[in-house]
């Protein structure tokens, strides 16, 4: 089945983090959402930062990779990384889902 994996990140970076993601096949695609405030807690004190939200759409199988990756272009040094499970969707969507974020040399 599919996984939504949320992030967030500096406005400038997304758009870079998202390509390589889905270049990569990690996810079938990206949405960014842009101009997200963010208020949490960091090194002791409250922090508050403009960022956007990464919104990836890949495959059960791939979210341990993803993760992976995302921690390795990702500009934070703990980002938010969320993976959710879709329980249901258009069958045809979720499919296409799954098959384009295959890896490498497989076959749909």
């Amino acid at each position: 089945m599919l996984n939504v994996v949320l992030s967030t990140a500096p406005a400038d970076a997304a758009p870079a983090i998202a390509e390589r993601i889905v270049s990569e096949r990690l996810a079938a695609c990206c949405n960014i959402v842009p101009k997200v405030e963010s208020y949490y807690w960091w090194e002791g004190k409250v922090t508050h930062d403009a960022e956007a939200l990464l919104i990836f759409k890949t495959p059960n199988e791939r979210v341990p990779e993803l993760t992976r990756r995302l921690q390795e272009v990702h500009p934070y040094e703990v980002p938010e990384i969320l993976a959710l499970d879709v329980a249901s969707g258009l069958e045809s969507y979720l499919g296409w889902a799954c098959a384009e974020a295959r890896p490498e040399g497989e076959q749909a």
